[in-house]
C-alpha cells in the first residue's frame, strides 16, 4: 500500500440519496487515509433531517460503492461525534463546508480530554448545473438528480 498522509481518518454523514458530493467527500478520505472510518447517521439521529432512507439502506449503498476497497469500516452514528471523541488513533477528519463546525467541536472535546486535535480537511461542495450545491434535500424534492442535473 502506498504511503498516505494520515493513518486513520474519520468521515461522517447521513449519506442519503448517495450523490456526487458524497463521492467527493469519501474519495478525499480514501486518498488521504490508510484507514477510513465512515460514520452513517442512525435512523433516530439522521431522521431529524426529514424523510430519509433507512440507515441500513444507506450503509448498504456505501458498502456497495466501496466493495473493492478493504481499508475502511462503516459504523452507525448516534450523535454528531461518533468515535472521534474517544479514539486516539484518528489523526484527521474529512468534512464538507457545511459540517466543518462539528469538526471544530470535536477538536474542542478532544482537547478537553487531553487528546491531540484532528487535522480538519474541508472538501468544497460539488455544484449542480445551476451553480448551487448538490444536496440530498434537493434530490428528494425532485429539483436535481444525484449528478446535479436540473430536473425542474
Amino acid at each position: 500500500m502506498d504511503h498516505k498522509k494520515y493513518k486513520k481518518i474519520a468521515v461522517g454523514g447521513t449519506f442519503d440519496k448517495f450523490h456526487d458530493g458524497h463521492k467527493k467527500l469519501l474519495a478525499t478520505a480514501f486518498e488521504l487515509g490508510e484507514e477510513v472510518e465512515i460514520g452513517v447517521t442512525s435512523n433516530a439521529f439522521g431522521g431529524l433531517k426529514g424523510d430519509i432512507d433507512s440507515c441500513e439502506d444507506r450503509m448498504r449503498c456505501l458498502k456497495e460503492f466501496f466493495k473493492d476497497r478493504l481499508n475502511y469500516t462503516v459504523m452507525v452514528l448516534d450523535d454528531a461525534y461518533g468515535t472521534t471523541v474517544f479514539d486516539d488513533e484518528f489523526d484527521a477528519i474529512v468534512v464538507s463546508e457545511e459540517t466543518e463546525p462539528v469538526a471544530v467541536e470535536i477538536n474542542e472535546i478532544r482537547d478537553s480530554k487531553g487528546m491531540s486535535p484532528l487535522d480538519i480537511v474541508v472538501v468544497s461542495f460539488v455544484l449542480a448545473d445551476d451553480g448551487h450545491p448538490i444536496s440530498s434535500t434537493r434530490i428528494r424534492s425532485g429539483e436535481i438528480n444525484k449528478k446535479g442535473n436540473i430536473l425542474k
